[in-house]
């Protein structure tokens, strides 16, 4: 199933997940820096939602309060809420 998450504070408008479990399959960035955000959702494909949640969290990108990996990491946490 996809989720779709509204982001707030960065480039991307949106951010979508697929999950099989608690395993990330897929993730897409919906606009932003194509080539840091296609790096980002190779490197957690496959990984364990819980454990990039817990390393994503709180990263700010430069004087913003958030970042994309921050809000990846809000995306998995609602992604996780609704299965």
């Amino acid at each position: 199933m996809t989720h779709t998450y509204q982001t707030r504070g960065i480039c991307p408008r949106r951010i979508s997940v697929e999950l099989d479990g608690e395993t990330i399959t897929r993730v897409h960035f919906e606009g932003g820096c194509d080539g840091n955000l296609t790096g980002i959702a190779k490197l957690v494909q496959g990984m364990n939602a819980r454990e990039v949640i817990a390393k994503f969290r709180g990263t700010r990108c430069g004087p913003r309060a958030t970042s994309c990996p921050d809000q990846l990491s809000q995306a998995l946490e609602q992604a996780l809420s609704q299965t």
